[in-house]
This record gives structure tokens, sequence and C-alpha cells, in this order.
């Protein structure tokens, strides 16, 4: 069966970035291969309106990209800022309207993204706390553990610890050690809750 063009011989359609040129020949002066490849606009290449981007041959945008720095006209101190890891991330994003209605959880009051998704949810089926802290799911696991009510406080939460660590510990109890598992789901419990946001 013959073949009409060897894979070998056809152009790299695919080339990363490449796009079709219909007749766009490169920008470059004096070069007469397509402008398959979208650059930024020189500087100052504008007539009011944003300015176009050139578009350039392989060859040119290869060369183009080699020259590139993105620190260019920065300050010793800017260039540090930009390179450092969180940089960009620490700019508060513009809230959305809320026109009266619920604003719903916020995601800085959760570790867990799910426990935020779920947060509106949880409103409906179970209290919340009077003082607006947030509660995760994990908090209301430990909670109900511990037989505690969404709306206890720090010196309820120490209370109660007290009270079940003298219900389950074998020491009061004749060294019985049959209340082991439940002692140690009381001490989880409340390990993780006196961290948790809502009992700061």
């Amino acid at each position: 069966m013959p073949h009409s063009t060897d894979k070998k011989d056809r152009p790299q359609t695919r080339f990363h970035g490449r796009m079709e040129a219909n007749g766009r020949v490169c920008c470059e002066p004096g070069c007469t291969e397509p402008g398959e490849f979208r650059a930024p606009p020189l500087e100052g290449a504008s007539d009011g309106g944003p300015p176009a981007f050139r578009w350039l041959c392989l060859e040119h945008v290869r060369a183009f990209n080699s020259r590139y720095n993105y620190f260019d006209g920065m300050t010793a101190e800017e260039i540090y800022a930009a390179q450092r890891p969180l940089a960009g991330w620490e700019r508060e994003t513009r809230a959305f309207a809320h026109a009266g209605t619920d604003p719903g959880p916020r995601w800085a009051d959760f570790a867990d993204p799910l426990d935020a998704i779920g947060a509106r949810y949880r409103r409906e089926h179970a209290p919340e706390r009077t003082d607006g802290k947030p509660l995760s799911g994990q908090d209301r696991t430990s909670l109900k553990t511990l037989g505690l009510a969404a709306t206890a406080d720090r010196m309820a939460l120490r209370k109660r610890y007290a009270e079940l660590v003298r219900r389950y510990h074998p020491d009061r109890n004749g060294g019985d050690r049959s209340h082991e598992a439940a002692l140690q789901k009381v001490v989880a419990a409340y390990q993780q809750l006196r961290q948790a946001p809502a009992f700061a």
C-alpha cells in the first residue's frame, strides 16, 4: 500500500505553542518564514489600545525565549520577593457580594477543605456555637465522644475530661483495665479539641 508522505517528512504541526499561520509571516525584519508562534508585543508598540501580540517563526521565537528575563528591571528586593515560595499567595482576594444571604464558611477557618464544604449543611443539622467559632467534622466527633454539646466552652471541656478520666482510669476501678479503649478515645478527643480553633 503506497504512502503519500513519509511520517518523518511531515511538518511538526503539533509542536508546543505552534498555531496555523494562515499566510501570516514572521515579524522579524527580513524573515519570510511563517509566523506560527505568539510572543509578547514590543514595549511601546501601541496605538492607544492594548498592544497586539507578535508572531514569530520557530527560529526567532527560540531566540526570543533564550533572551527573555522575567526579572529584568527589578531591584534585588523585588527579585527576592518574587522568588519566595509563598509569593502571590498572601494577597487577600476580593470577597463576593452576599446580598443579605448567608455568607457561608470561611476557608481559612478549616484545616480540611471537606469540612468547609460541609459546614453549611451541618448548620442545618447540628447546633452552632453561640460565640460564632467554627466546628470541624472532627470537632463534632470529639465532642460526641466526650458527651458535650457544640456550645461547650474550654472550662466545660476540661471539667468533662477530668470526670471521664476518673471514670475510666484503671486506678479508679481497682486495676480493672476493661475501660482502657474508652479512656484512649477520651484522651484523643480531648487532645484534639484543646488545639481546635473553637476552644483556643
